[in-house]
């Protein structure tokens, strides 16, 4: 299964009409997710690259072997594996979770800076952390360069094999991912392309149905803040301090450890840490006045839905932006908005209304002990 997923990384180079699976048997059932998976997680990929796929018929996948067997894992306790990226969602479910005073085992892949300062503002044994590395076979990124397809794959599908090995390894029954509801909402409007996909409420299900039927019951895969969205894990992150000056959520600047200030995941993160602790603060924590700058008026669009599609990016809906937006509005002065306030002022369609910060969305697999800590903490 994890050579299933790795492999999308390097089937998209070449889109090949067959996938050759040896060693192992897959039922009709797992063929069909598979391509559903592979079609859905490259959406955006097909879509940047001008492929056109259909979902029936753009890979046809054929194994030989024998079938695995569903296993019941053994010595697993109740508690928690949880995947740390160093943004802002993980420390949420981190300094929540610790609330249940059960173990916490946190997974990281390829550690950096920022999810390792996150573990240690977590309070947490950096000895406990279930780490793995992973690179990428250089003859692919040599095709790259030689210019064979390339684009985004769905990441957090890959988290979630890996998390099955790591939950294993570790006895914790419960994965805890970071994903919450805003990450349903597709890019572009009134398509299936979703740069998040594999944060969806969708695939948690389907992965979750996956691993019961095909690998083992024993683990439970979920999202801790799946019920909420953007602006009410913002509104909780707020009030931890003691995360905001490690936590990075920007790709760009993902290999030096730090804020690029200038892409549409580095506005996202600073329109929401404004709309709750102010533009000054956020300005002091990105290192980049970005409301100000007027060379992000097109991310800022794609952001509030001014144009076709959302950034690709792990973003929230253009719903939360705008609601985000209202709040920094009307904190700031009558005659010095920033730049961007004015802009969305001047472009809005619609006014709107205050978040309901106590609603929460009912798609989740949360238990009623684990709903709790969530409504306690939007209090």
């Amino acid at each position: 299964n994890i050579g299933l997923i790795e492999l999308i990384s390097y089937w998209k180079s070449t889109c090949a009409p067959v996938i050759q699976v040896s060693g192992h048997l897959l039922s009709a059932e797992q063929v069909a997710w598979w391509k559903n998976l592979y079609f859905n997680g490259l959406g955006e990929f097909f879509h940047i690259n001008g492929v056109e796929a259909k979902a029936d018929n753009f890979v046809e996948i054929v194994s030989t072997g024998a079938h695995a067997d569903v296993k019941t894992a053994k010595h697993m306790d109740d508690g928690f594996l949880v995947p740390v990226g160093g943004g802002k969602d993980s420390a949420v479910t981190l300094e929540l979770l610790k609330n249940l005073n059960l173990p916490i085992i946190p997974l990281i892949i390829n550690p950096r800076g920022a999810s390792l300062e996150t573990l240690t503002a977590a309070g947490l044994d950096h000895e406990d952390l279930a780490a793995i590395s992973r690179s990428i076979d250089p003859e692919l990124l040599n095709l790259n360069s030689l210019g064979y397809l390339n684009g985004h794959t769905p990441f957090s599908a890959m988290l979630a094999f890996y998390s099955l090995m790591a939950s294993l390894l570790t006895g914790s029954r419960n994965i805890a991912l970071s994903n919450e509801s805003s990450a349903n909402e597709a890019t572009i409007p009134g398509t299936h392309i979703n740069h998040q996909y594999s944060k969806s409420y969708a695939f948690e299900q389907d992965f979750r149905e996956y691993t019961a039927r095909f690998i083992s019951p024993s683990f439970n895969y979920f999202s801790f803040l799946r019920p909420l969205n953007e602006l009410q894990i913002v509104s909780i992150f707020s009030k931890l301090d003691h995360y905001h000056a490690v936590f990075k959520s920007c790709n760009v600047g993902s290999k030096t450890d730090e804020w690029c200030g200038k892409c549409p995941k580095c506005l996202f993160a600073h329109i929401m840490l404004s709309a709750f602790k102010g533009t000054a603060y956020a300005n002091k924590i990105l290192g980049a006045n970005m409301l100000e700058d007027a060379e992000m008026s097109d991310f800022f669009d794609e952001l509030c839905g001014l144009s076709i599609n959302k950034p690709f990016e792990c973003v929230g809906t253009i719903e939360e932006v705008n609601q985000a937006m209202e709040m920094i509005a009307r904190q700031s002065n009558e005659g010095n908005k920033p730049l961007l306030v004015s802009r969305f002022l001047s472009l809005k369609k619609v006014p709107y209304p205050p978040l309901d910060i106590s609603a929460l969305n009912d798609q989740h697999n949360l238990s009623s002990d684990l709903l709790g800590i969530l409504k306690k903490a939007l209090l």
